[in-house]
C-alpha cells in the first residue's frame, strides 16, 4: 500500500503525468494507491481559495474510479496520537497525512521536499 500526497492526486486527475518520474508512475499503475481521508479536506479547500478547479468529491470519486484509489483505514485517534510527533511542519494537513503513512510504515509519494527530508519512506 502505497500513500498519495495532495498535490499527487491533484496531478494525477488533471493528467499532468509528465511531473512524474517514470519510477513513480510505475508504482502508482502496480500497487494499492491510498490517500488519508484528510486529502480530501484539503483538497476541498484549495477548490474554495480557487486553486483547484474542481470539489474535492469529482476528485477523489473519479480517481476510485479510474485507478482503484482506497482511503486509508487507519483510526483517527492513532493518526493524531502519531502526528503529534511530526513537528518538523506547522502544515495539519502535512502532519496528518505523514502520520497516516507512518502508521504501517507505508511509502509515501510527496515531492514536498520537507516532507522527504523527515519521512524516510517518501519517494519522488
Amino acid at each position: 500500500m502505497i500513500f498519495l500526497d495532495t498535490h499527487v492526486v491533484i496531478w494525477l486527475y488533471s493528467g499532468q503525468l509528465e511531473l512524474f518520474k517514470p519510477k513513480v508512475l510505475k508504482l502508482i499503475n502496480t500497487e494499492e494507491v491510498c490517500i488519508s481521508h484528510i486529502v480530501k479536506l484539503e483538497i476541498q479547500y484549495l477548490y474554495e481559495i480557487k486553486r483547484v478547479k474542481f470539489e474535492s468529491g469529482l476528485i477523489i470519486d473519479t480517481l476510485i474510479d479510474e485507478i482503484g484509489l482506497l482511503y486509508s483505514d487507519n483510526n483517527f485517534d492513532s493518526i493524531v496520537r502519531q502526528a503529534i510527533h511530526f513537528s518538523f511542519t506547522r502544515d495539519p494537513f502535512d502532519r496528518i497525512i505523514v502520520a497516516d503513512a507512518s502508521i504501517n510504515n507505508s511509502r509515501l509519494i510527496s515531492k514536498d521536499r520537507n516532507i522527504k527530508k523527515h519521512y524516510k519512506n517518501t519517494i519522488w
